[in-house]
């Protein structure tokens, strides 16, 4: 088996348990790669086993960090590679083990004791092209602006759903449901459902409310106000500011996250990771 490693820069103990991550697959005898912003954090690891997260072509990537250095994985890997978080961030909702659970979730993850999480990702295009990252999590529409509205209407399946004024809409997967989407007053979804969460945040129109879709569904946005920008970001990690008349298109991507999981439990760590962040 190859492994691929990646810690969160700004926290000197995820760097220090990455190295020991790193030697104890080296001395057991594995091929390891760590990125290279891991390294320039921490240029302890061999030089040849210094590469790109693009570059990574392992069977498991190790993310010592939160939601956010898993997001980033997610956006910059090229391949569908499982990922076993380990959980130096705050809530840690993608991580499955606590820093000092490391070493046995490795030994089981080598014994074969493990099974894969899929989860749905979603694809954006804009004027019919995809050049932003899959999410993860959500795609958002926010106001260029901050403190004005701006004025969109969306459309499921070539059909008007809704207009609405508004700071913004939010596109999220299941597993981005106890995130921002949460946040705008949507629903926790479990994540084994293949639906698509659309929140309005902060609507001015009472009557304009979080709704549930397939995920096959495709989803357009319009930006009523030609003259107001708007911004895109994707799972909080990618931002660009788009012209007023980009024609915003979401659909289902054809790739899917990979997480190493131990347990098939999914609500006991859910609640208990929710009722910790409200």
């Amino acid at each position: 088996m190859k492994f691929g490693i990646v810690a969160r820069r700004d926290r000197e103990a995820a760097l220090k348990l990455a190295y020991r991550v790193y030697d104890f697959l080296k001395v057991s005898g594995y091929e390891v790669y760590v990125d290279e912003e891991t390294n320039r954090y921490l240029p302890e690891f061999h030089e040849e086993d210094v590469l790109p997260l693009e570059d990574f072509d392992v069977d498991f990537i190790i993310v010592i960090g939160g939601d956010g250095t898993i997001l980033r994985v997610e956006h910059r890997t090229r391949k569908d590679i499982p990922i076993l978080g380990v959980n130096m961030g705050t809530l840690g909702f993608l991580t499955e083990v606590e820093p000092h659970e490391t070493f046995f979730a490795l030994s089981k993850l080598l014994e074969g004791d493990y099974h894969i999480d899929e989860r749905i990702k979603l694809r954006t295009y804009l004027n019919g092209e995809n050049t932003v990252p899959d999410a993860l999590n959500e795609v958002a529409i926010l106001t260029g602006i901050p403190g004005k509205i701006i004025h969109l209407r969306y459309y499921i399946d070539m059909g008007l759903a809704d207009e609405i004024r508004a700071d913004g809409l939010i596109v999220s997967t299941p597993t981005g449901s106890t995130g921002y989407a949460m946040s705008a007053g949507g629903p926790f979804v479990d994540p084994r459902l293949d639906v698509v969460v659309i929140a309005p945040l902060a609507p001015i129109a009472l009557s304009s409310r979080p709704m549930i879709v397939p995920s096959s569904s495709r989803i357009d946005v319009r930006n009523v106000a030609i003259t107001r920008e708007i911004i895109l970001a994707v799972d909080g990690q990618f931002y660009t500011y788009l012209e007023p008349e980009t024609e915003i298109t979401i659909k289902l991507s054809p790739r899917r996250a990979k997480f190493v999981r131990f347990t098939r439990e999914v609500y006991p760590k859910y609640t208990m990771r929710i009722k910790r962040k409200f």
